[in-house]
């Protein structure tokens, strides 16, 4: 409501029937910042066969947005922008001649389970989708953080708009894609002051968060799941395991496993080194990068729920309609 944006602007809420009164909240922050006429809530159409709850939110707040709109940015009702935000964006967008700029926003990082698996979460999404990747024309690695996109008009108010996305689970990545696809050029990069107010104070909240989509990532291939699930335990676990078990050997007399405890331990302090930078984002002391282990662990067994869920039919429910694996 209150950006220092220079130009116009226009806030529409798509209430894709939310049971939180999200609209009565935002209706009455608008009315307390006299700024009423800013803001436009749209109820969104019953949600068709085909298509994911965000993207046809998104999809029908594309046909509310002027014509002549030369921005459109996509964002959550639980992330908080700074005043600054959208000049911020646009100016980004502008000076490095880019037609989408994502932000990773801040996540909240407060109990004991966010502090562990928040800042891997980011981690583990900037080596998928590395953001020098993502700004480099001369690759084709499309991504998006889903909180904060920042999007020329003509590239998604169309006639067949994110008709090709519509069933998309992941819709930021998929709208990256798309993007992409139409001659759009990307930028991905870190929010410094863009947050996300929203909780996860249990281990149960952040592992259906995860499940929900691992494996519509692994585009729902048994031997991708297979390969990751190798992996994750090669480069998280093997080392530690490695690490400690050739130290203790070695301290028991079996000196011939002293190098092998000395290369266990030299992996994991490499690999702890390379979290260090996303512990300072967090403002979180880099001493906690030795638990990245711990947090690969669970991932993993993560990723293998998302996958069961699938299989049963249990993933990631719209308003109780389970997604379908295509």
């Amino acid at each position: 409501m209150l950006q220092d944006y220079p130009g116009e602007f226009q806030i529409i809420l798509v209430d894709d029937h939310s049971e939180d009164e999200t609209s009565d909240v935002a209706r009455a922050i608008a009315q307390t910042f006299r700024r009423a006429d800013r803001l436009q809530i749209v109820k969104a159409h019953p949600l068709p066969n085909g298509w994911a709850g965000k993207v046809w939110a998104m999809q029908n707040g594309l046909r509310h947005v002027p014509a002549d709109a030369e921005y459109i940015l996509f964002t959550d009702a639980d992330i908080r922008h700074p005043a600054s935000s959208l000049s911020s964006l646009v100016r980004h967008a502008r000076k490095r001649r880019r037609d989408a700029v994502s932000l990773m926003v801040r996540l909240h990082v407060k109990s004991k389970w966010e502090t562990l698996l928040i800042p891997a979460f980011v981690y583990f999404f900037a080596k998928l989708y590395p953001f020098r990747w993502v700004a480099n024309d001369k690759r084709k690695t499309a991504a998006a953080a889903g909180g904060c996109i920042l999007v020329r008009r003509e590239l998604v108010q169309s006639e067949e708009g994110l008709t090709p996305i519509a069933g998309a689970v992941i819709d930021d990545c998929s709208l990256a894609k798309l993007i992409q696809s139409r001659g759009g050029r990307l930028w991905l990069g870190l929010g410094d002051d863009v947050m996300s107010v929203r909780r996860y104070a249990t281990l149960a909240e952040i592992w259906d968060m995860v499940a929900r989509t691992a494996f519509v990532q692994l585009n729902y291939s048994v031997w991708l799941l297979i390969g990751t699930v190798i992996g994750m335990i090669l480069l998280y676990l093997a080392p530690i395991v490695t690490g400690i078990a050739g130290v203790c050997l070695a301290l028991s007399g079996y000196t011939g496993w002293i190098w092998t405890g000395i290369l266990g331990l030299a992996a994991w302090c490499i690999m702890s080194c390379t979290f260090v930078p996303i512990l300072r984002w967090y403002q979180l002391s880099p001493w906690r990068a030795i638990a990245l282990p711990a947090a690969g662990f669970l991932y993993t067994l993560m990723t293998a729920d998302s996958a069961i869920r699938f299989w049963q039919r249990r993933a990631g429910a719209w308003k109780g309609r389970p997604y379908e694996i295509p």
